[in-house]
């Protein structure tokens, strides 16, 4: 997975009026949505004793979407950060 650089170049999602906003899924903390970083996890099933059992049927694994705030994201090195 290859990192983003971490920018300060947030733009404004609307014009007016309040902006949308999402709960950090880390530290819980409430950020602007087009401040928060998206981070995509998901479930998959590494034994292949599990994996012959259930044959060749598809299985449907979890997958979640998630947000990271930018302290959060830089501690967890999601981003790193801007050289100057």
């Amino acid at each position: 997975m290859e990192k983003k650089n971490y920018r300060r170049g947030w733009h404004h999602t609307k014009r007016r009026g309040k902006e949308t906003v999402v709960t950090c899924s880390f530290c819980g903390r409430i950020v602007p949505k087009y401040k928060a970083f998206p981070v995509y996890r998901s479930f998959a099933i590494t034994d292949p004793l599990i994996r012959k059992e259930h044959g060749k049927r598809r299985m449907s694994l979890l997958s979640t979407k998630m947000y990271a705030c930018p302290a959060c994201a830089r501690h967890r090195r999601i981003v790193k950060k801007k050289r100057s």
